[in-house]
């Protein structure tokens, strides 16, 4: 395995759940436990809490098509993503009713990770799964940053922005959670359903109007509606991250440093568009190369964060491989580079890939086959032009998320 794929899989493997879950699980209850969660880790989370569990344990969690694993106390229920379908919206349901009549005494265990604001899917009063739906179609594909997206879908929704953890009152509630955005910001992260909201209905219209997005009359009454602001003040809940970008990247870092090459972290909160993200990298890049610095060669370039596409092309491709095309032309006259970019979760996109791959050859071996690589970028095909090459990533779902993964190795 090259240099590369190992530190993506040293940074999976500090996220997997059966290694970071398990030393942060409480003491079980006088009375009853019921686990509840969403996303794309939620099944193997689940897995491992029943594995390190004492007590009686009940309970229901919600993950994406393909990334369910076994269990045998808690349900888990398979739903889409990113744009939420009738499954999610009936899971997110079901938990409702799970948590009516808890009492004192008991806990709710809510199982949190990326992933699971489309996942937990339920619309509020007035509010159709189709408009909901339509909604974040549009945002997704408008280049709209992960923030700004879940700052609209709390504000439409029944158990996001913290309406969840005031459901479950007056029972305890600890919240284990996958951090998958950049800031690790608990109100971000699956849309915050357990802790309260620090955006605003002013702030959610504002969204839709700097993307140019014109909502339908019934999502536009509810973004208008004072009565539909979330809730900023709840009841104590205990909240623990047991995952980070961070924790990954320096996972990552520790494979460099042993293989001989100084690690360069320049953050796990990176956002933007990936084709411009490129471009800094490559500067970055040469000034290595022409001035060892801001660090010696050999070296890699380590980052993490959420890089995002705004879709003009007919293209296929997520915002990793996109980000691994636009760096191999803005490298194309510099020799020696190598990089990897994926999510961690396994899936780029919607596509089957995690991400993919360039090597110094790169840009040479597609003009050899006859493609232009950028006209591929121009139609955001990224998908095409690597499974040509046989560069693309394909890992499966890792069952775990913390947001992208970017290594770039300068020899």
């Amino acid at each position: 395995m090259s240099i590369l794929r190992r530190m993506f899989e040293a940074a999976v493997e500090a996220a997997r759940p059966s290694v970071c879950l398990p030393p942060a699980l409480p003491a079980p209850p006088p009375g009853r436990t019921l686990v509840i969660g969403a996303g794309k880790a939620a099944a193997a989370m689940a897995r491992a809490v029943e594995d390190h569990w004492s007590g009686p344990l009940s309970g229901l969690v919600v993950t994406r098509y393909g990334h369910t694993v076994p269990t045998r106390r808690i349900e888990v229920v398979e739903a889409a993503h990113p744009v939420p379908d009738a499954a999610g919206e009936n899971a997110a349901g079901r938990m409702i009713e799970l948590l009516a009549g808890l009492g004192a005494d008991d806990l709710v265990l809510c199982l949190i990770s990326g992933g699971g604001s489309a996942l937990l899917a339920r619309p509020a009063p007035g509010i159709t799964l189709a408009e909901k739906q339509a909604l974040t179609g549009a945002l997704l594909r408008s280049g709209a940053a992960i923030g700004e997206i879940n700052c609209v879908r709390k504000h439409l929704s029944a158990v996001k922005g913290g309406r969840l953890a005031a459901l479950a009152a007056p029972a305890r509630l600890v919240t284990l959670a996958i951090s998958d955005v950049p800031g690790d910001d608990p109100s971000v992260i699956a849309s915050g359903p357990t802790v309260a909201d620090p955006t605003t209905l002013a702030e959610a219209r504002a969204v839709l109007a700097k993307y140019g997005i014109e909502p339908g009359p019934a999502i536009a009454a509810r973004l208008n509606d004072p009565a539909a602001e979330t809730p900023k003040l709840l009841p104590h809940g205990d909240y623990h991250l047991i995952a980070t970008p961070q924790r990954s990247l320096e996972a990552a870092a520790l494979v460099a440093a042993r293989a001989g090459y100084m690690p360069l972290l320049l953050g796990d909160a990176l956002e933007g568009e990936a084709r411009e993200m490129a471009k800094v990298m490559a500067g970055i890049v040469r000034s290595i190369r022409a001035h060892q610095q801001p660090v010696p060669a050999p070296a890699v370039i380590l980052s993490g964060g959420e890089a995002t596409v705004t879709i003009k092309g007919q293209g296929k491709g997520g915002p990793n491989a996109e980000f691994a095309l636009a760096l191999a032309l803005a490298l194309k006259d510099c020799g020696g580079v190598e990089a990897i970019a994926c999510d961690t979760d396994g899936i780029d996109g919607s596509e089957d890939n995690a991400g993919a791959i360039i090597a110094p050859d790169t840009l040479e071996r597609a003009r050899l086959l006859g493609l232009h690589p950028e006209s591929y970028l121009s139609d955001n095909d990224s998908y095409g032009l690597f499974n040509a090459l046989g560069d693309l990533v394909k890992s499966g779902p890792t069952l775990t998320n913390v947001n992208d993964f970017r290594a770039i190795l300068v020899r």
